[in-house]
């Protein structure tokens, strides 16, 4: 690890952090110490940042906001990358091409004032532009896959290609980019419609207080835990066999929406994953239905 990051010091690659606690960087605000993170300057410097990695045979992954990640406790001994100065944003007519590091929250709220419409569902989803492709992140029955015309792409064998709407063959919460993580998305281009700009913020707004009123947006989560079944909501099905307040450790089903789990009092990563992995079993047992875990575990083989 001393000869890489002395070689990417030499290249000028970006900002180098080294032995860092993972928790600074994840919703969860749990996980261990990351021997380096890496904030690559553009794209020519993260194909150059990758070849180093497959040359000293290290392994690393992308960060965003790690809002959809769930990292152990142990050290993670490779690199995270994050793409913050991926952040250039164009609007052309109603068209927006932006930068995988640029946060979801507030490109929805920039498309609301230049009229904008087709982004509000993203107003209260805190990731990036490339986890929010990735993952294909949505809320009230829209998602990425409804407005994104194409992505640009690092291949992996480090080409630069554009991959269309359908190449990216998004479905429920997934995509290409999410099957195939060895290829990273480094700008998106977003097709939306005029709108008015009253009507767009009052849906934001709306669903801003909606959120806070049944969220707990107070306490570290990672939003929902499980995806939807198609007939009921996951959190109906969690508050239906009495889990809500039911703690591990410092993890709790939270009182107030059943389907997130909150860090009350310095949760550790296993707190959490246990009690995922209990309420899943409950629910598997009590009603056969098996609830997909919406979150990555990362570092826990």
């Amino acid at each position: 690890m001393t000869e890489f990051l002395k070689e990417v010091q030499e290249k000028n690659i970006g900002k180098i952090e080294e032995n860092i606690s993972i928790k600074k960087y994840t919703t969860y605000k749990v996980g261990g110490i990351c021997k380096a993170l890496i904030y690559p300057k553009d794209a020519t410097k993260l194909i150059e940042l990758l070849k180093l990695l497959k040359k000293y045979k290290i392994k690393y992954k992308i960060l965003g906001n790690g809002s959809n990640l769930l990292f152990s406790d142990k050290e993670y001994n490779g690199v995270l990358i994050k793409l913050s100065s991926f952040d250039k944003m164009e609007i052309i007519g109603n068209k927006i091409i932006v930068g995988a590091g640029y946060p979801l929250v507030k490109l929805s709220l920039i498309a609301a004032k230049h009229s904008l419409a087709g982004l509000e569902f993203a107003a209260g989803i805190p990731g990036t532009i490339g986890g929010a492709v990735f993952m294909n992140a949505g809320a009230y029955k829209s998602d990425m896959g409804y407005i994104v015309t194409e992505v640009k792409v690092i291949t992996p064998d480090l080409k630069i290609i554009t991959l269309t709407n359908s190449e990216l063959d998004f479905h429920y919460r997934t995509s290409f980019l999410k099957r195939n993580p060895s290829y990273i998305c480094i700008e998106a281009t977003i097709k939306l419609k005029k709108g008015q700009k009253s009507e767009i913020e009052k849906v934001i707004k709306d669903r801003r207080e909606r959120r806070v009123a049944s969220q707990p947006l107070e306490y570290p989560s990672a939003g929902s835990v499980f995806r939807n079944p198609a007939d009921i909501p996951a959190g109906k099905i969690i508050e239906d066999l009495g889990l809500k307040g039911l703690a591990k450790g410092g993890a709790e089903v939270s009182k107030k929406h059943a389907n997130f789990i909150i860090n009350t009092k310095d949760a550790k990563a296993e707190d959490i994953r246990n009690l995922i992995i209990y309420v899943h079993d409950t629910v598997k047992k009590e009603y056969n239905i098996d609830l997909k875990v919406e979150q990555e575990f990362v570092n826990w083989e």
